[in-house]
């Protein structure tokens, strides 16, 4: 009996094995390494730093006393003509020191917007665009620096008028070495950094990194609050037939969360709210219409929004064959990759080699996918944000 039960799963077994090993692979592997073939078939020349158009640096901030004045005078160093300069701080809804503290600069190119209701990243830059004189806006985050040359190379880029938005690239650090998921953060997102530099080298990217982007100003159009900017406002580009960039050499330095219970909050707030950006642009998903956008946004994105359901059929087709030995050493695998995991929360085995702090990175992000999912469904709007960085 319980060899034919067995003999009965055997086929569907395999199939969801090789089906969910065959998306895990597309995702992580097969696509980058198709990007990486295509784009050795174009060239692409970086522009010569030396067009400077008038730019806005806007920083939204919630509660960010005790870093704003840092990141103020650290956006007034940036190598870029004093003249060509704004920035404005949108403060959303503070109740801390953070607008007395800005007040406090005497500096013309500074200027305060404060919103009496907190209302959100998403609407305070919708606010903060309308106040803006310049002819780039330059997205940041408070607790973001900015390499001395950044805003040059981001800059360089408009000169090209089919470019309506340009991305730097951002380098996470672990502050004080002490973050279970930290080390995990920084290695994954070298590696979405690469992934958008390949895509940028053949055409154009889907995505933006969220404390260092550019958009033409005339090109902007107003978000509603609920959907992330980063996202969705490159893809409201695209839609009006404008290019968005990869600059890599304009980079940016920001700390990593500090424990994982914070790096698992942003990470719901931010997948449900790139989410429900997605189902607003969905007809970018039709490849018929917008091939090149489509192919990124469903490889890079859906596929990848649905890993724990092709971890989950992983681990239960290879439960459900450990009659077969074939499988026993898969069915072990991955729990060893779990188990590691779980015991980083407890251990920082990271400290002893980065690549040990990817598993739990990794499961905080599938959970995180799945919880976000399960949000949306609901309904649930995230609008707006906590600071946790310190």
């Amino acid at each position: 009996m319980v060899e034919t039960t067995s003999s009965f799963w055997t086929a569907p077994a395999q199939l969801l094995v090789a089906g969910s090993l065959f998306l895990l692979l597309y995702v992580y592997v097969l696509y980058p390494l198709l990007l990486a073939a295509i784009a050795c078939l174009f060239r692409k020349r970086q522009p010569l730093p030396g067009y400077e158009p008038t730019l806005s640096v806007l920083i939204c901030a919630y509660n960010e006393a005790d870093g704003i004045a840092e990141k103020l005078n650290h956006t007034l160093e940036l190598d870029y003509p004093a003249d060509k300069l704004e920035i404005l701080v949108v403060s959303d809804g503070s109740t801390d020191d953070t607008e007395a503290i800005v007040g406090r600069f005497s500096d013309p190119r500074i200027r305060l917007l404060r919103s009496s209701r907190r209302l959100g990243k998403t609407n305070a830059q919708n606010e903060g665009v309308r106040q803006c004189n310049g002819e780039v806006i330059v997205f940041s985050d408070a607790t973001a620096k900015y390499q001395k040359d950044a805003l040059k190379f981001l800059a360089a880029n408009y000169q090209d008028p089919t470019v309506g938005a340009v991305s730097g690239r951002y380098q996470y650090f672990d502050e004080h070495g002490m973050s279970p998921s930290g080390a995990g953060s920084i290695l994954f997102w070298s590696y979405e950094n690469n992934i958008k530099s390949l895509q940028s080298r053949i055409s154009t990217i889907t995505g933006c990194c969220g404390c260092i982007y550019s958009v033409r100003r005339s090109a902007f159009t107003e978000l509603p609050a609920d959907i992330i900017s980063d996202l969705v406002q490159p893809l409201k580009i695209i839609q009006q037939r404008f290019k968005v960039v990869f600059e890599d050499r304009a980079l940016a330095y920001e700390a990593t969360t500090m424990s994982s219970e914070q790096e698992w909050t942003m990470r719901v707030r931010v997948i449900t709210r790139a989410m429900r950006g997605i189902l607003s642009v969905r007809e970018l998903l039709n490849p018929l219409k917008y091939g090149w956008v489509s192919f990124q946004l469903l490889s890079h994105k859906v596929l990848r929004w649905f890993v724990p359901f092709y971890l989950l059929g992983l681990l239960i087709g290879s439960a459900l064959l450990l009659h077969d030995a074939r499988f026993l050493p898969l069915f072990v695998l991955q729990g060893m990759f779990y188990a590691l995991a779980l015991s980083s929360l407890a251990v920082p085995v990271h400290r002893y080699f980065k690549l040990l702090g990817l598993p739990l990175y990794f499961c905080i992000l599938n959970l995180a996918a799945l919880m976000s999912l399960m949000q949306l469904i609901r309904g649930r709007n995230y609008t707006v944000w906590e600071t946790v960085r310190r």
